[in-house]
């Protein structure tokens, strides 16, 4: 059958094939759809481009390779020339169903250049500057067949050209230079426009071009999937000034072109108004297209993370380590300082095989250099993630400009599996948002790239590849999927972890790592996997929910959600499973029912395209050992709600050590030991038992020496008892007064006194940060007033409190216990001169007490009250 195809096109001047059963179906066409299509070999892809996510609406739709793929206005279909038949070219409907037309004129190959008129002639151009003109409007008689064999008066550099509905002029930029001309294909001649700014000094081919109604300009690089934009090009002379810019992180492609109504409006993003104008979930400077706009900061211009604070946790094992690991940086005053690191510099062995000459590379081998134009490289390797990973070798950079890192490459060895953390699983429930995920080219290879904000609303760009020995270690095979379960088992790997500040580094790096490893060994193949078309963009934990913002792509119904969970560092892992309802929308907020939870992976997926991964950890407990034997450390739920506004402190504990020294339970108040802001508060509280004086240290990441942490302490008892610790209670060597702003961790420590070994115990429960009417108890004797006394100081039944004013005045006498807890409170009207105000005992046990007169007129020192 193929081959009475194949015959009836090469004995036909113009002959129309039905590649598709069924010709009804080719009575469909797209009608100005607001999508742009993407074309990738026979492929089809629909791009929102105010987001730039793709999914695949069709694939093999044709025998041959579609390019210079186009929207005809004439009749609303998309058309294409095929590399197979030979000399043909093809309609699409809208449900991609194909029509293939023969053309003699028209050369063997090279045609991958092409758009469509508004009057319907389709222009078809390859190298060089011949270019050919074929009549697609339906009711010219002469549909379907070559017009005109002309040629540009310049030969440029392009792949890819598109008319602009508002001028019916030609536009495109060439590679190398990022010139915009302007083309009248009716005078055949053509404009320099200039170079396009924000495409000044890039080197990528514009494979897929763009236009909207208003005449703005997108043009797609084909390595890195950006888009950027051109604004009003009609308006252009060559001497006014050009208005471009990033505009979407869409998906790479090595062979690919684009097509679109040139009439249809794309949403744009008001960068001042809070408000997502354009419907991609992003508001404001969140928005890659509001990049250098109004008081949005350029992308490509801030710093990224250092990869010495690399190595977070993708599962429940890790979490409680790398905890620890956190928490002893914590305690031992580490610090990373990029100033006095080791710099990393260039020997006369990089990218010289080691394994040619018989010997071993070493992981630093594999690291780029002079690539993306740093002043510097220095080591940040995380060491101390071996042991606590299943890494068995770890070496990481940094690359700095100006003394800010700029990007960032870690390579970690392991033996058993792929390395255990990706950046964009867990951070994206902590804090930071996907805002977009699809493809980088690599070596005419797609991997998958991600645009992540980080908490403190810096930008990164992110890629993860791993290479494993093959065939008898001769050779590497290079594997890079979004889902860690998708890696070969039981294989050791060399795993990179890549981030940038801008993509075009991030590409530089990515290739120039893929080159460094192939130096060693040769590549022998690739196995990279597709991106999710539905993935959450961002989610928290609060009050028993899992907070998602869910991205929908691809227009999926519904996807089932699939997770495990843990309600206390100690649980065992339970499995849940419910579906979540998208009903096709773009952006969909879910609220999805987890009970209390120490930690949860979850995947979401429509069980055809690659779900999503994500893992949240709480900010887990963890007890200090070095210089203790722990014999009980359990961590169970609050067996309690938290009740009004309140920064609550999940899960209580108990631990139970044998010590000579001392032995200390922490709780990092995020996983990432990020600095919380608790100024809205003024007291931490909490249950607590136990045996002797509990030290309690709130750990600021402004302080470096763990020596001037502040710190109070409070007495226990057998008894679990309420405290109530102010802010202001917490004291320092210097005497200087806390700043609750950078908060990262609460340490609970217990000394065995006078240097013998004890058996130490403390269970704690209930914690949280609250605003609470309380009173400092190293506030008391230390504030100047007036002079309060009590008779009889003890009290059994009653006592007098003695003071005097100076006007008429209505006070109020606050009662204190020791834990700074309020349990009575009198409005008395005083006199001018000596009062007398009687206070009843009430119900109020035996113990020490704090009495307070507040008054607006006078200030009274605070008295020290005994009940027997």
């Amino acid at each position: 059958m193929k081959k009475l195809l194949i015959l009836s096109i090469v004995f036909a001047s113009l002959q129309t094939i039905n590649a598709q059963v069924g010709a009804s179906t080719q009575d469909q066409p797209f009608n100005c759809d607001y999508n742009a299509y993407l074309f990738q070999y026979n492929d089809v892809y629909a791009i929102d481009l105010a987001s730039g996510n793709a999914y695949a609406v069709a694939t093999d739709i044709t025998e041959g390779t579609i390019n210079a793929a186009a929207y005809n206005p004439a009749d609303g279909y998309i058309w294409g020339s095929l590399s197979f038949p030979s000399k043909s070219i093809v309609r699409i409907g809208k449900d991609f169903s194909t029509l293939i037309y023969y053309v003699d004129e028209l050369p063997t190959s090279g045609r991958y250049i092409g758009d469509v008129s508004a009057d319907g002639v389709y222009y078809l151009k390859g190298g060089g500057t011949s270019y050919y003109a074929i009549d697609l409007d339906p009711e010219s008689e002469n549909y379907g067949q070559h017009i005109l064999t002309s040629n540009l008066p310049l030969s440029i550099s392009i792949h890819d050209w598109a008319f602009n509905a508002v001028d019916n002029m030609l536009y495109t930029v060439e590679k190398k230079t990022n010139i915009l001309y302007r083309i009248d294909i009716e005078t055949e001649t053509m404009t320099n426009l200039g170079v396009v700014p924000i495409l000044s000094g890039l080197n990528y081919t514009y494979g897929a071009v763009y236009f909207d109604a208003d005449g703005r300009f997108y043009v797609s690089a084909n390595q890195t999937g950006t888009i950027y934009v051109i604004q009003n090009v009609q308006d252009l002379t060559g001497s006014n000034t050009m208005e471009s810019n990033l505009f979407a992180f869409g998906p790479s492609s090595s062979q690919n072109d684009g097509a679109r109504c040139p009439t249809a409006p794309v949403p744009q993003e008001d960068c001042t108004n809070g408000i997502d104008d354009d419907g991609d979930g992003l508001i404001d400077c969140e928005d890659p297209s509001c990049s250098g706009y109004a008081n949005c900061p350029v992308i490509e211009v801030s710093s990224s993370s250092s990869a010495n604070s690399g190595g977070l946790e993708s599962n429940n094992r890790l979490s409680e380590l790398i905890n620890k690991r956190n928490f002893n940086r914590a305690k031992s005053s580490y610090s990373f300082n990029s100033t006095t690191a080791k710099r990393f510099e260039k020997s006369s062995k990089y990218g010289k095989s080691a394994t040619a000459k018989g010997g071993s590379f070493q992981l630093s081998d594999l690291i780029p250099l002079e690539v993306i134009q740093e002043d510097e490289v220095v080591e940040s390797s995380p060491r101390d993630l071996i042991g606590i990973t299943n890494a068995k070798d770890i070496y990481s950079v940094d690359y700095l400009k100006n003394g800010e890192a700029i990007g960032s490459v870690m390579v970690l060895e392991t033996e058993k599996g792929v390395y255990e953390h990706t950046k964009y699983i867990c951070d994206r429930l902590l804090g930071a948002k996907l805002i977009s995920v699809s493809t980088i080219e690599i070596k005419e290879q797609q991997f998958i790239k991600a645009l992540i904000q980080n908490i403190d609303g810096s930008l990164e760009f992110v890629l993860s590849l791993s290479a494993k020995p093959t065939n008898n270690n001769t050779n590497f095979g290079i594997e890079s999927h979004w889902n860690l379960d998708k890696y070969e088992k039981d294989v050791p790997f060399y795993n990179f972890q890549i981030w940038s500040n801008s993509l075009d580094n991030l590409v530089e790096l990515g290739e120039e790592v893929v080159r460094l490893i192939e130096v060693q060994k040769p590549i022998e193949n690739y196995n990279n996997t597709t991106p999710p078309t539905v993935f959450v963009r961002q989610g928290k934990y609060h009050n028993g929910k899992l907070d998602l913002q869910i991205v929908n792509t691809n227009g999926s119904k519904a996807v089932q959600f699939d997770g495990g969970l843990r309600a206390t560092e100690t649980n065992i892992v339970e499995l849940v499973t419910t579906n979540i309802d998208l009903n096709g929308n773009y952006i969909s907020n879910i609220e999805v029912d987890a009970g209390n939870l120490f930690d949860v992976g979850f995947r979401i997926g429509d069980g055809i395209n690659t779900p999503d991964d994500l893992f949240l950890s709480d900010g887990p407990w963890g007890y200090d050992d070095a210089q203790a034997n722990v014999s009980r450390f359990d961590v169970a739920t609050n067996h309690e709600t938290f009740q009004g506004d309140v920064f609550p402190v999940e899960r209580n504990i108990t631990l139970e050590a044998t010590t000579n020294s001392y032995v200390a339970a922490y709780r990092a108040l995020t996983p990432k030991f990020n600095p919380i802001d608790l100024s809205a508060y003024n007291s931490l509280k909490l249950q607590a038992k136990g045996t002797g004086t509990l030290i309690v240290r709130l750990v600021k990441a402004g302080i470096k020496n763990w020596d001037t942490q502040y710190k109070t302490a409070i007495e226990l008892t057998e008894n679990m008892i309420d405290y109530t610790l102010a802010f202001e209670d917490f004291t320092t060597a210097d005497g200087s007064k806390i700043e609750v702003n950078d908060v990262i961790s609460i340490v609970y420590t217990m000394l065995a006194e006078n240097g013998e070994t004890q058996t130490k115990s403390f269970s704690i429960e209930q914690v949280h940060f609250a605003q609470s009417s309380t009173l400092s108890t190293n506030s008391v004797g230390a504030d100047k007033g007036l002079d309060v006394l009590a008779s009889p100081n003890p009290m059994r039944s009653n006592t007098t409190i003695l003071f005097n004013a100076k006007v008429r005045e209505t006070v109020t006498l606050k009662m204190y216990n020791q834990m700074g807890v309020l349990v009575k409170e009198i409005d008395y009207t005083v006199n001018r001169g000596e009062n007398n105000l009687l206070l009843k005992r009430g119900q109020l046990s035996s113990g020490m007490y704090f009495c307070k007169i507040v008054s607006s007129q006078n200030q009274y020192q605070t008295l020290k009250l005994l009940l027997e």
